[in-house]
């Protein structure tokens, strides 16, 4: 027999194996009961019911944590492999935490998501992660950055997205998708902030730009290689630039490509004036030393990735809420409009936006941006709640089941209400922000990969929230949508809405 065989034969069985468990899922037969912990088969694990619940993998998960007494439960997959999921805040701080050290990204995640995002600080692990983490956490701390985020917010803020839905509530049109121009709002905004690089997404014809589409493209074949259920498949795809294979090749040549170019242009400016005009990232990273183009290069596109989709897609979910719940609506208009007035700083403004902020934490608890994080175990353990953990196997804490937990948020978990965010001041009468501890609400991770940027995303968001609710009313078109995800979360079928004037 050839050495070639034995591959070709794993390749053909897992080909069938797939074929079948799809096939038979679309049979007559109902799927199992969602909150039972799937039955298990020798070598290929619990293939039948991953794949009769693949179109909704993250609800399917949620449903069984929410039936789980620890809310934890190991999910056996092909050929021995093996995932933990849980929605248990204790577990939650002990592998962020308290054993950091043992929960890495892994070689999993850092296989599926190299090509994009090479040795990027969200895709590293070790000294390369704790460098790239101690320049970009001095970076993001300095005045001098948040007032170029400022600049850069208002500026795509008045000069185009407000103009846009202006034109759309004077000729009384539908948007037919709100969702698409955010993404394309904050795309501009994180450009512009991570390389000085304007893509000009949001202009009125709404482009499809080749950078832009190159990164939507990049971001979901590569996320979809991590989510595989038979890894083999997109190896040997890519081995043979094959399909979407080829596709993720020729978009992460685009997203690079540009990159690169940037990158040189701004070094040779540098090396002319000695000094950068500009305040982005990477004309910062520049000027304080850091000319490795690769090494520059992996950082840019790891907080595009990070600052694009998760605060449109926290919008999109927030702005659908308020149209449903007129109360909130109310209530942070008359806050946006309370801020307006008293305020003619944009930070000053909104950081006294208290009850606008309950309202976007609440939103992201019900749908979060990332709904699920996982993790690699680096050696054996055993979690708190007794479950047993071997080297090698992945660890997930569902964001989604946890934001959407009786045990953690009481009987009311359904409700869209920003109040349980809430205190109101005894003395003045205002409200007072009642944050929870970042274990029970993992948002934006917690431990030592707490999310850097999280102060920019609520920046951005709230003078989004403020620039558009003082002149506007969003009214949804849609009654129940669904949420999916890849790396980041989406609204199934876009966001259509009508705009009409606020006044």
């Amino acid at each position: 027999m050839e050495p070639e065989s034995p591959a070709l034969l794993l390749i053909l069985f897992a080909t069938l194996l797939w074929f079948l468990a799809t096939t038979l899922s679309r049979g007559k037969s109902p799927p199992p009961s969602p909150t039972t912990i799937p039955k298990a088969y020798p070598v290929i694990g619990s293939v039948f019911s991953i794949a009769a619940n693949n179109r909704r993998r993250i609800h399917w998960i949620s449903d069984i944590l929410h039936a789980s007494p620890s809310s934890t439960f190991v999910l056996h997959r092909a050929f021995g492999s093996r995932q933990v999921f849980t929605a248990n805040p204790t577990v939650v701080q002990h592998i962020l935490k308290t054993n950091f050290p043992v929960y890495p990204k892994g070689l999993t995640l850092n296989r599926a998501l190299g090509d994009f995002l090479g040795q990027g600080i969200f895709n590293s692990d070790g000294a390369g992660w704790k460098v790239q983490r101690q320049i970009s956490s001095h970076e993001f701390n300095t005045r001098a950055l948040r007032k170029f985020v400022e600049t850069v917010v208002d500026a795509e803020l008045s000069g185009r997205l407000l103009p846009l839905l202006a034109a759309a509530a004077k000729n009384k049109t539908v948007i037919p998708d709100l969702q698409d121009i955010l993404q394309r709002f904050t795309f501009d905004n994180i450009c512009k902030i991570a390389f000085g690089f304007d893509p000009e997404y949001l202009l009125p014809s709404l482009p499809l730009t080749p950078f832009a589409t190159a990164f939507d493209d990049a971001t979901r074949i590569s996320s979809e290689r991590f989510n595989a259920a038979f890894p083999l498949f997109w190896k040997i795809k890519s081995l043979l630039n094959l399909g979407s294979e080829k596709r993720l090749k020729e978009a992460i040549s685009e997203v690079r490509g540009l990159a690169r170019r940037i990158i040189v242009e701004k070094k040779k400016e540098f090396q002319e004036k000695e000094t950068l005009d500009t305040l982005d990232l990477l004309s910062r990273f520049l000027c304080s030393g850091h000319s490795d183009e690769e090494f520059v290069m992996d950082i840019i596109i790891s907080f595009i990735l990070a600052g694009r989709d998760t605060t449109s897609a926290a919008l999109t979910w927030f702005f659908w809420l308020i149209s449903k719940h007129p109360k909130v609506e109310e209530e942070v208009v008359k806050e946006v409009m309370e801020k307006d007035a008293a305020y003619t700083h944009v930070y000053d403004e909104v950081k006294d936006m208290v009850y606008t902020h309950a309202a976007l934490c609440e939103s992201m608890r019900l749908y979060p941006p990332v709904p699920v994080d996982t993790k690699e175990a680096g050696e054996d353990d055993v979690l708190p709640d007794g479950t047993e953990v071997k080297r090698g196997w992945r660890v997930a804490y569902h964001i989604y089941a946890m934001g959407r937990s009786e045990k953690i948020w009481g009987a009311d978990w359904g409700e869209f209400r920003p109040e349980r965010w809430l205190s109101r001041d005894e003395v003045e009468g205002r409200w007072k922000f009642e944050g929870v501890d970042a274990f029970t609400y993992p948002v934006f991770q917690a431990g030592p990969r707490v999310c850097l940027g999280r102060e920019m995303a609520f920046l951005q968001m709230k003078r989004l929230v403020a620039g558009i609710i003082k002149s506007f009313k969003v009214l949804s078109e849609v009654a129940e949508p669904e949420f999916a995800a890849y790396l980041t979360s989406f609204m199934v079928g876009g966001f259509p809405v009508r705009i009409q004037n606020r006044t």
